[in-house]
């Protein structure tokens, strides 16, 4: 605590990166300034060169001459200065977007850690598996409504037909269809294979509803 006080509080790696690019920034700003005033000093000289060497001063033409030499070797230096100062500038760029991206991935990798520490994989099975039996006594108890429905159904139109084939009948011999029946020697034989087959259809239907409620059965006790 006391060193942070004298000497200031200790920078991060982000921080330090942020201000040496501020400083390259800087520094590649003055080395445009310095490299616009020597050009302007090369344009000055080739100017003094041609009015020297109008009036014959050819000693001074001579030393505008390496003066101007020298200048333009500045203007270069200044140029490849600058191509490389950029280029650490851009390095620095690219670590601290590298720094930012692994700074985002550590923040994934926390949220993904947390996420599978709350994760419970027995009881997710077990939520899994009393689902799949809810499911299936739901499908067991439809399916046993359906049939009940069917049946129910299924009788009201075996009458309906029953009841057309005997008018069918009369109405092809002449006579009138009445529910006393008990006259017709006919009606015992035709009539009688239909309630013979409904009757032996009962059982059929009884052992399909008693297996449906064993497996119920078994269901619940699981």
């Amino acid at each position: 605590m006391a060193f942070a006080a004298i000497f200031g509080r200790r920078k991060s790696p982000e921080e330090v990166m942020r201000e040496q690019q501020r400083l390259l920034n800087r520094t590649i700003r003055e080395l445009d300034r310095e490299r616009a005033k020597l050009e302007q000093q090369e344009k000055k000289i080739i100017a003094d060169i041609k009015k020297m060497a109008k009036q014959g001063q050819m000693d001074a033409v001579k030393i505008m001459a390496k003066d101007l030499v020298r200048t333009r070797s500045f203007v270069k230096k200044f140029i490849l200065m600058k191509a490389n100062i950029q280029a650490v500038s851009l390095k620095i760029q690219t670590l601290r977007s590298t720094a930012a991206m692994a700074n985002a991935m550590k923040g994934v990798t926390k949220a993904m850690s947390r996420m599978n520490a709350k994760m419970n994989l027995p009881q997710m099975q077990k939520i899994m598996m009393e689902f799949e039996k809810q499911s299936e006594i739901m499908d067991m108890k439809e399916e046993m409504m359906n049939d009940t429905m069917d049946d129910v159904i299924g009788e009201d139109n075996e009458d309906e037909e029953s009841e057309q084939v005997v008018q069918q009948v009369f109405d092809e011999l002449g006579l009138v269809f009445s529910d006393e029946l008990t006259g017709l020697p006919m009606a015992k034989t035709q009539l009688g294979a239909p309630a013979a087959a409904a009757s032996a259809k009962e059982p059929v239907a009884l052992d399909a509803d008693s297996d449906l409620q064993s497996r119920l059965d078994n269901l619940r006790r699981e």
